[in-house]
């Protein structure tokens, strides 16, 4: 399919949606012109409101064509005198590819990469173009396997795949934003009718009246129902829009895995898809257990480490990342979804006639980079906000890990805690939970704890299972917080395993087991001798 034949198409689909627009307004007009004939004056007036009212997001929508202008992505630009390896190797590369080279490279501080025209008249008119490369993809990728993400990126310029999106975009832009504009009013009507029914409640209560039940968030009622039905009529044409455009956006997708294919070699276009999934999963779990460890303690990682100790745990985790690489990710592929299944890529390409490749080049597709710590600095300043920016910073990693878990071991709360202060009305300290432990109180006390159906209905011994792995934990975290107190806990750090607590070593010089201490205290048959000689002094 040409780029003019694609362009009509994608016209005619946002032209669909102004034609849904005017249609709406018609019809609205023509129930206001029926009320007008038929309805008397004081009951028309409330029903001409409600059709303005409804009127109002579809004409809002038809005339926010032009889209607030894009700013562009979190990151650090960087011209061919910053990088001219980076740009030497685009430039070649978009060169073999066949295409204009791109105006600008941003690098930013995610696993993607992706291309962008600012083209002109409804995308038939090229424009300036840019190039995103995230710089966790060049610290996870060999420069073979980047030069096979690049290659694809760049392939999408073949066939004029960027300088249509913006119109595809733009369509799909403008339908989501009126349905979210009709599910705002929807979700202000139900809450306005919810917040009524809780005053009615109120005043029944106060006179000794049984009051009616306020319904949930996930059951409007009635109220907002015309709004609903009018989002209604736009997700309808929203899934036509989307099913619509995903068959071309999968075919360019492809099409530019070819052209991977050809200009990297097929064996560095598989691996290069085979490694993004594992990266991306690699990524998340970086962010949530090591960049962010510090949040509640608000103390960031080193300067430069926040992004750049992702290297370090790939490096640390290889072999665990290994096993990822081995099996595709099984996707359910969504009806919306631009992008084909990377298994069913990865399918394609090892289809096609061995072309006798290996990783042509076998370096690490972040020395690409003049000064790889130059730009892990940069993109921290880029991409984190002023007050991130603003924190304290950790000497180390280790560092990092000790103020984090202080905080996190001094505020320790559990189920445990909220079921001793009700059972007991004292505060839930570790040697309280130990006295009732030794008085056998510890499974009634247990009852009070947050339980499911069937814990709650379970009786004797089965009771006892279900509750014990909850306890087992709550006592662990009542120790480590009693003995982080103290000043007597250290954590040990690690990039390829969770990080530990080290507790003091023993009299004897042997290690201290907290889980066989808490398995003792909360076996059938207790016994807190273990746990409190983990203490410093006896608890009593």
């Amino acid at each position: 399919m040409g780029a003019t034949v694609r362009a009509v198409r994608a016209l005619v689909l946002l032209a669909g949606f102004y034609l849904l627009g005017v249609l709406l307004l018609a019809v609205l007009g023509g129930v206001d012109y029926l009320l007008y004939l038929f309805v008397p004056a004081g009951i028309a007036a409330k029903l001409y409101l409600l059709s303005v009212l409804l009127a109002i997001p579809v004409v809002r929508g038809m005339f926010m064509l032009r889209t607030p202008k894009a700013e562009g992505p979190d990151g650090v630009r960087v011209t061919e005198a910053d990088e001219p390896e980076l740009w030497r190797t685009v430039r070649e590369l978009a060169e073999r590819v066949g295409t204009r080279a791109p105006a600008e490279i941003v690098l930013t501080a995610e696993v993607n990469a992706a291309v962008f025209e600012r083209s002109r008249f409804l995308g038939l008119l090229p424009g300036p173009r840019t190039l995103i490369l995230g710089v966790p993809l060049m610290q996870g990728l060999g420069e073979a396997q980047l030069r096979a993400v690049i290659a694809h990126e760049l392939g999408h310029y073949i066939n004029s795949d960027t300088r249509l999106a913006a119109l595809t975009v733009r369509g799909r832009t403008q339908i989501i934003r009126t349905i979210r504009h009709f599910e705002e009013r929807s979700g202000n009507a139900a809450e306005r009718e919810r917040e009524k029914m809780r005053k009615k409640a109120a005043r029944a209560e106060a006179k000794g009246r049984t009051p009616k039940e306020v319904p949930g968030e996930d059951e409007p009622g009635r109220a907002g129902m015309t709004y609903r039905a009018m989002a209604r009529i736009y997700t309808l044409y929203a899934d036509f829009y989307f099913r619509a455009t995903r068959a071309g956006a999968r075919r360019q997708e492809y099409a530019a895995d070819l052209a991977s294919a050809r200009i990297a070699g097929r064996e560095a276009t598989v691996s290069a898809l085979r490694e993004l999934p594992v990266l991306d999963a690699a990524h998340d779990f970086y962010l949530r257990s090591y960049a962010t460890l510090g949040q509640e303690a608000e103390v960031l990682p080193p300067r430069g480490e926040f992004f750049g100790g992702f290297g370090r745990l790939l490096s640390a985790r290889a072999l665990e990342l290994l096993k990822l690489r081995d099996e595709l990710p099984a996707e359910t592929p969504s009806p919306y979804d631009s992008h084909p299944p990377i298994a069913d890529r990865v399918r394609r390409i090892e289809a096609l006639p061995d072309d006798g490749r290996t990783h042509e080049s076998a370096g690490a597709a972040l020395a690409l980079l003049t000064d790889p710590d130059r730009t892990l600095l940069a993109l921290e300043d880029a991409v984190l906000t002023p007050r991130a920016r603003a924190l304290p910073r950790a000497d180390d990693w280790q560092d990092l890990l000790e103020r984090a878990m202080a905080g996190q071991v001094a505020d320790f709360r559990s189920p445990l805690h909220q079921a001793v202060a009700r059972y007991t009305g004292e505060q839930p300290t570790l040697s309280v939970v130990l006295g009732l432990i030794d008085e056998g109180r510890l499974w009634k006390v247990a009852q009070r704890m947050p339980l499911s159906d069937e814990a709650a209905a379970a009786e004797g011994r089965a009771f006892r299972e279900f509750v014990r792995p909850a306890l087992h934990s709550s006592v662990s975290g009542m120790v480590l917080a009693e003995l982080g107190s103290r000043s007597l806990l250290r954590w040990e750090f690690s990039w390829s395993r969770p990080a530990t607590a080290q507790l003091a070593t023993a009299a004897d010089g042997g290690e201290r087991d907290l889980d066989a201490a808490v398995e003792a205290a909360v076996a059938d048959v207790p016994d807190t001798r273990p746990l409190r000689a983990l203490l410093p002094t006896p608890a009593p």
